[in-house]
């Protein structure tokens, strides 16, 4: 929207005559939902079979686990919900474990969103539910009360509500270059809870391209090979996923780069390709890890790179296909556009034969997170505030932080609402965990445990 920022801000307000910030409270399944087993199964028709029942089996741990691996489900949902028709770059799956810290290419470690495989344009609204209602299920599961889960919910709608109020004041240069370095992170928290987050920085930094090729590869003989760990990690076979797929689609992410990181890249030669499974909800995508040697082999100068195949957004039914013709583009155009800064080996590819879309990163680059579940309620209210904080900086990146400020306001309405809506949202995510341990009781769905 042009205008001035009074004009803006103004704007912004007056969306509440149109969407009250009391009307996102609402949540009840409708009549004719569909049925989110369906859901779940008509991703894996595009999905490599023989690993559904891993994903299903990762789903089928706990309610969160659950509520990770059924983005899908979520999206069919929020598409009912009121929106205020403010738009952003959408992360698409903001749950609590989606952010975490990561190196900058100045070998920096910051705080930010950290998995964009649904990233689309979308409604601001739906990534701060997804975030909201992860916190619930989160905080149930650990047999919190409901009113330290609503205050916990709370805490972190109203740091993203506040953020978003400091992002409309900020001009448009300072803002893109915002970012929130670990000393940031670890300032956040009451000194008590300090140690708690400073060994999991130490934890990330120690998580870099090293420790890969160490945890994941063997010497054999002269030559470096990934460890088998089937079905987990297992090498190319003579079929689908063959080298003539791998090398060529190498090739074209190589024109992905930029000419500096292409001469940076061309030092390497690719030597061993596996699969991998990784994730919950990604379980059943093909993914790949590659091992490439510098010229520095006797120093192990050696990188791993991960390429992932990338599908369709789960948004993209509810909120328009993407404008780009490649999904693996979208996933990394989303991502440069919302996170503070990004790996130097980003970029996509297309496979030769099957036409697929993937992305490329490093496996690992001083990657970290924190598991919510070890949190006592306190430090996970400071830490679902500081994943808040983290979104509102990437919606104010690509949106108009003015206008969801002025709607936002400075009261408590939308915290409440969003609250409210989470536990309701929460109840729905255990009813349809019930339902699909059923499903897998009934043995409909394989699932296996423990992978």
């Amino acid at each position: 929207m042009e205008g001035t920022w009074e004009e803006r801000k103004n704007a912004g307000r007056a969306l509440r005559t149109v969407v009250p910030r009391s009307a996102h409270a609402d949540w009840s399944p409708p009549s004719n939902r569909p049925n989110p087993v369906d859901v779940l199964e008509a991703q894996g028709e595009s999905r490599v079979r023989e690993l559904l029942p891993i994903r299903y089996g990762r789903m089928a741990e706990s309610p969160f686990a659950f509520y990770r691996g059924a983005a899908a489900v979520m999206a069919m949902d929020l598409s009912t919900a009121p929106v205020t028709g403010l738009r952003v770059q959408a992360c698409g799956d903001a749950h609590v474990t989606n952010f975490g810290k990561f190196a900058t290419p100045e070998r920096n470690l910051v705080f930010d969103v950290n998995d964009f495989d649904e990233t689309l344009p979308g409604p601001w609204e739906w990534d701060v539910k997804r975030l909201a209602a992860s916190l619930h299920v989160v905080a149930r599961q650990r047999r919190f009360s409901r009113p330290d889960c609503d205050r916990l919910v709370s805490a972190a709608v109203r740091a993203y509500r506040e953020h978003m109020a400091e992002a409309a004041t900020m001009a448009t240069l300072p803002l893109w270059y915002a970012r929130t370095d670990v000393k940031d992170v670890v300032a956040h928290f009451p000194r008590k809870f300090r140690p708690h987050m400073e060994r999991d920085v130490n934890r990330a930094r120690r998580k870099d391209h090293r420790r890969a090729v160490a945890k994941l590869t063997k010497g054999v003989g002269r030559d470096v090979r990934f460890v088998e760990d089937p079905p987990l990690i297992v090498h190319l076979d003579n079929t689908e996923h063959d080298m003539d797929e791998v090398l060529p689609m190498i090739d074209s992410y190589r024109d992905t780069l930029s000419h500096d990181l292409r001469n940076l890249f061309d030092r390497f030669r690719i030597t061993d390709v596996a699969r991998k499974v990784v994730g919950v909800g990604s379980v059943g995508t093909r993914c790949w890890v590659c091992l490439f040697e510098g010229p520095d082999r006797p120093n192990g100068d050696r990188i791993i790179l991960q390429v992932k195949e990338a599908q369709a957004s789960v948004l993209e039914p509810y909120a328009g296909a993407s404008t780009l013709d490649h999904h693996g583009l979208r996933v990394v155009a989303g991502q440069r556009l919302t996170q503070a800064a990004s790996d130097i080996f980003l970029g996509w590819a297309e496979g030769p034969k099957s036409d697929r879309h993937y992305y490329v990163r490093q496996l690992w680059d001083f990657k970290g997170s924190s598991d919510p579940m070890t949190m006592d309620l306190s430090n996970l209210s400071y830490y679902g505030a500081l994943c808040a904080m983290a979104l509102a900086r990437a919606h104010a990146r690509t949106g108009s932080p003015v206008q969801i400020a002025g709607y936002l306001g400075t009261s408590k309405s939308f915290d409440r609402a969003i609250a409210s809506w989470a536990a309701k949202y929460a109840s729905t995510n255990d009813e349809d965990y019930a339902a699909f341990l059923d499903t897998i009781q009934s043995g409909h769905l394989e699932a296996q445990t423990g992978l």
